[in-house]
């Protein structure tokens, strides 16, 4: 019951926060101006952001007399509830405007054909990137204070301190130019599930997942060698069990209780991580199309986008906090 309790509450508070920030991304794009042809800009007042996509389609608002309602003169709240009817009543996240590619084409269609290289690149530097991080932490903690734990922790540091960026750049100039063991891009087409794309994938998973190596290895070190230096683990060893048992037993078990749902969280910042690698890799993902969105201020691309954004963030938080209860039964989620 107490955990029923606190999800709910949790779900509750998770749509207000989602709903206060798109309606701040809502009111922060009316208050920007409309680029025209020439570089020109027009008053932020005079034009609604999907006033342009609604004329190709001829689906504009209208009034009880059959006239067009001029949305210089609807007030911002009002345009977000035709915004959000618009969305929910039929199921329309707009029409692409400025880029090229999907210009005249709904929203919501291009954002689900660019979400498979977008997961895909995170499911594989998880999948990599957590084996060998937890991995290596164990090892660093059971060598602690020996020329292993130093090299590890060497490493660790280095991988840590360096942006993420400069990890793309040394992989495609040592990888993909010099030693030519991965293309310099990823493949065209839609066969994500083939040898030939998931090697044009892995330049691009290489640089987001040694970041997520350096910082599960620090993480595991850290509660590792921490439980190792317990009360219980001496106990353990007087009861009879070889420092193997114990270890394995008792120490990785209880040292997992807050590392496991750092993975989660983990995965969510190699999510919002991987908008500037989709670029560099010219990987055609969720990400490249936010940039791009961005620069050609298309704005019905930036609301969905923010959203998916904005709600895999918040719903992490909660299954990261949900995940405690799971893992350890002696936590109660929502008790007193």
């Amino acid at each position: 019951m107490y955990m029923f309790k606190y999800v709910l509450k949790r779900l509750c508070l998770m749509l207000i926060c989602f709903a206060v920030i798109m309606v701040m991304c809502f009111v922060l794009i009316k208050m920007l101006p409309i680029v025209v042809e020439g570089g020109a800009s027009v008053d932020k007042n005079k034009f609604y952001f999907e006033l342009e996509a609604r004329r190709y389609i001829q689906n504009l608002q209208y009034d009880g007399s059959g006239n067009v309602i001029a949305f210089d003169n609807v007030p911002v709240l009002e345009q977000l509830g035709l915004y959000l009817k618009r969305i929910f009543m039929d199921g329309d996240f707009g029409i692409g405007m400025k880029i090229s590619e999907y210009r005249n084409k709904p929203v919501w269609d291009a954002f689900v054909s660019r979400l498979p290289p977008t997961v895909l690149i995170n499911v594989y530097s998880s999948v990599i990137g957590v084996p060998i991080g937890l991995g290596l932490g164990i090892l660093a903690a059971l060598k602690k204070n020996t020329w292993i734990d130093h090299v590890i922790s060497t490493g660790v540091i280095v991988l840590i301190s360096v942006p993420s960026i400069v990890y793309a750049l040394l992989i495609l100039y040592v990888l993909c130019f010099k030693w030519q063991l991965f293309p310099l891009r990823m493949d065209a087409g839609t066969d994500y599930l083939s040898w030939s794309m998931f090697k044009s994938m892995m330049p691009a998973t290489l640089s987001l997942c040694l970041g997520s190596i350096a910082g599960y290895a620090r993480f595991t070190r850290a509660e590792l060698t921490e439980v190792l230096t317990s009360e219980f683990m001496l106990l353990a060893r007087t009861k009879g069990l070889t420092r193997g048992q114990a270890t394995v037993r008792h120490a990785l078990r209880n040292s997992m209780v807050p590392i496991f749902p750092s993975i989660l969280s983990e995965f969510v910042a190699v999510l919002s991580g991987s908008l500037i690698i989709e670029q560099m890799f010219s990987i055609p993902g969720v990400g490249r199309l936010y940039l791009d969105s961005i620069n050609y201020m298309d704005y019905d691309f930036f609301m969905l986008l923010s959203g998916f954004y904005c709600l895999v963030g918040l719903a992490a938080g909660i299954i990261v906090d949900i995940s405690y209860g799971f893992i350890d039964p002696r936590i109660r989620m929502g008790a007193r």
